[in-house]
């Protein structure tokens, strides 16, 4: 990662996994940090660290997401790129979830995208331009079993990224999605204490491994750098190769 010096980053779900990893990659590498979550203890691992600022915020309400873009204007001078990672996981049949349920879904992981989105890129292009990622899913690129409340809501990132990305080009701002497949997380907690469920998710992925937060952190960081200048409106997935079958023939025991 080549950091580019004094760039100001706000990371949402930054208390966990992938927004954790994410807030620590951008830091480590000098940029100045909005590390912001529903979850102020999670947060608590920002104590004592020069230039990241934590926010405690519910990214579904529009004061959140304008809280957190003045904190890093009001802290920091500036706005230079937001990772728009916050989200939550869920499912069941369709015809027994409750509306409420998915209508919380939609709230956490696509209004708070198109909010955080409406808060940052005033402040972006007042800052030269700059890029935006969001954590979308390989769960929004097909369906999945039993999920279907976040199948769509990531669907739905991933179609907002491009339509967004393709309005604000012209300021500067490029806007970009990552879709991770089954990554090591406190989401993904349950999962792995399932070993049925587990050997059977693994046995999608062609590495036959879960991902971790780092790695993801990784494309995310690459995504808002100065070396993906001509990249934006994409859905990269990040998933160990499980995109890149059909899925009709199975993988291979090993």
């Amino acid at each position: 990662m080549n950091e580019r010096p004094g760039r100001v980053v706000l990371v949402t779900g930054a208390a966990s996994g992938i927004g954790r990893a994410t807030a620590e990659l951008f830091h480590a590498n000098g940029a100045s940090v909005v590390a912001v979550d529903l979850d102020a203890a999670g947060l608590k691992w920002t104590d004592g660290i020069e230039n990241i600022v934590a926010l405690e915020g519910d990214v579904s309400t529009e004061q959140a997401n304008q809280d957190m873009v003045a904190a890093a204007v009001e802290s920091f001078g500036r706005l230079d790129v937001a990772v728009l990672n916050a989200g939550m996981a869920g499912g069941g049949p369709i015809d027994i979830v409750p509306i409420e349920y998915f209508d919380k879904m939609v709230a956490v992981n696509l209004r708070g995208v198109v909010l955080g989105m409406q808060a940052a890129i005033p402040m972006i292009k007042a800052s030269g331009g700059g890029a935006i990622v969001a954590t979308a899913s390989t769960s929004g690129l097909g369906g999945d079993p039993g999920t279907w409340p976040y199948n769509a809501t990531k669907a739905g990132v991933i179609n907002l990224v491009r339509a967004v990305a393709i309005d604000v080009a012209p300021l500067g701002i490029r806007v970009n999605a990552v879709c991770p497949g089954p990554v090591r997380t406190p989401m993904t907690d349950g999962l792995r204490a399932m070993p049925d469920v587990e050997a059977g998710l693994l046995a999608n992925v062609p590495m036959r491994r879960w991902g971790a937060p780092e790695e993801i952190a990784l494309a995310i960081a690459f995504l808002a750098s100065d070396q993906a200048s001509f990249i934006t409106g994409v859905a990269l997935p990040v998933d160990g190769g499980s995109t890149a079958r059909s899925g009709v023939v199975p993988l291979p025991d090993l």
